[in-house]
């Protein structure tokens, strides 16, 4: 188990803005450092475009061009608020989500929640580890079988053996490989004009085919793994953080910590649309604009680009669906190994030493074992996101609600319950998420 700091100590990484943290030794007026304000917003934010999210876009832009893109921009405020209370829940309380749900929730409910999530985080598992391999065998050739595996094996490591404190800042450096998108889609020759008047005059219809997509989009930029990971995170930064305590029990910390937390979401959650528009829009000027507008995975998107955009945007768009697998693979193992585990009262954290919790661990492994194997079956994996996307549906609606709910109870929160404005906005994420469900099993087909 990681050693613990003292309690009473200062903050030695304070952050000060807009307001200062009275924990602080800094000087007044000093605002923090960029590093000093991002974190689980900026890392959650980022593992949201994963290899199956990023299929999803791909097919939003070769499909309907820039009809689509927004949706992004709605998805976003929508987002940042159920993201925002789900920092708050875990800064304020000192547990994550399913610990709270515990506490103040039937049990029946809470468990079909959990196994619900857990089956489909293992199912996306399986689907990235395959998306990142089948990419790297496009670009260096070989076994995707086995670089699948490998990557499955890599995260493994990474997770369970590399200290908290270490690993996060691997996973920061990662969220630079969504950079990749935006250099793509600003060497392929894209209309602005065109995307611009899209965006501001958005072409909606009612068509299946339409709304299956803005449906898939939605689904795939609220999901419900995010929440479990960015209050956890924000749980086991605080235990790292000298000084630091949940704020139900420190509440002169708060001003800074809530700001932070704001920051951090809003950030993170605006690098994650504007990667996934910046697929849509490359995917829309290239793919749809040559008449391709049928892609099931991210590496048939990529495959896809080479002769029209060329060699360099087809490698790098194809390493970045590695670079975003490997952060959202932890992130997918690990939100569902901690609502498992606060659900079970284990000892749960990514800075405990897996001797200190052998059961939430061996949750990450069992998830990536479970999901690198469904590759090595005869399980149409398309079919597979199928399942997952109606599990995710069927279970982001009730749980976002929970949490928005829990935000506003003093017995969970304290002094701390939402503010009116994010309340607000969280029971309208909720009710989109709603429509979404309602349209996904109106529209979707698991034959495609």
């Amino acid at each position: 188990m990681t050693k613990a700091r003292p309690r009473d100590s200062a903050v030695s990484t304070p952050v000060e803005w807009p307001i200062p943290n009275p924990h602080s030794e800094v000087k007044r007026g000093r605002r923090p450092k960029l590093r000093d304000i991002l974190g689980p917003g900026l890392i959650t934010g980022a593992s949201d475009d994963d290899p199956s999210g990023i299929a999803t876009y791909s097919q939003a832009g070769a499909q309907f061009g820039y009809d689509l893109g927004w949706t992004l921009f709605l998805s976003w405020p929508l987002m940042c608020a159920i993201q925002e209370i789900c920092g708050r829940i875990g800064r304020v309380t000192g547990r994550g989500i399913a610990g709270n749900l515990r506490r103040h929730y039937p049990r029946w409910l809470v468990w079909t929640i959990i196994l619900l999530l857990a089956t489909a985080n293992t199912i996306n598992l399986g689907a990235d580890m395959g998306a990142m391999g089948a990419a790297l065998g496009l670009v260096i050739g070989g076994s995707t079988l086995l670089y699948t595996a490998g990557f499955g094996l890599l995260s493994v490591v990474l997770e369970v053996f590399v200290r908290y404190a270490r690993y996060v800042p691997i996973l920061k450096w990662l969220t630079l490989s969504l950079f990749a998108y935006v250099g793509v889609v600003l060497v392929v020759g894209v209309p602005w004009g065109a995307v611009l008047r899209h965006l501001v005059i958005p072409k909606i219809s009612l068509a299946p085919g339409y709304l299956t997509v803005v449906v898939a989009v939605l689904g795939t930029t609220i999901s419900p793994y995010l929440f479990f990971w960015q209050a956890e995170n924000e749980v086991e930064d605080m235990k790292e953080r000298d000084g630091s305590r949940a704020l139900k029990k420190a509440p002169d910390q708060a001003p800074a910590e809530l700001s932070r937390i704001r920051w951090d979401t809003w950030i993170g959650m605006g690098l994650s649309n504007t990667v996934a528009l910046s697929i849509v829009i490359t995917t829309a000027a290239t793919l749809h604009a040559h008449g391709i507008t049928n892609i099931e995975t991210s590496s048939q998107a990529a495959l896809a680009l080479k002769p029209i955009a060329g060699p360099f945007v087809f490698v790098v768009f194809a390493m970045g669906i590695i670079g975003t697998g490997l952060l959202a693979l932890p992130v997918l193992a690990g939100s569902a190994a901690y609502a498992l585990g606060e659900v079970m009262a284990w000892r749960v954290g990514l800075a405990r030493k897996w001797r200190r919790a052998p059961a939430f661990y061996g949750a990450i492994v069992a998830a990536m074992v479970i999901g690198g194997a469904i590759n090595f079956t005869r399980l149409d994996p398309m079919k597979a996101l199928f399942w997952s996307a109606v599990i995710n549906g069927v279970t982001a609606v009730p749980l976002m609600a929970l949490i928005v709910h829990l935000g506003q109870q003093r017995a969970a929160m304290g002094e701390f319950t939402l503010p009116p404005v994010l309340r607000a906005v969280g029971w309208l994420a909720t009710a989109a998420m709603a429509a979404a469900a309602v349209g996904m099993f109106m529209t979707f087909s698991p034959n495609g």
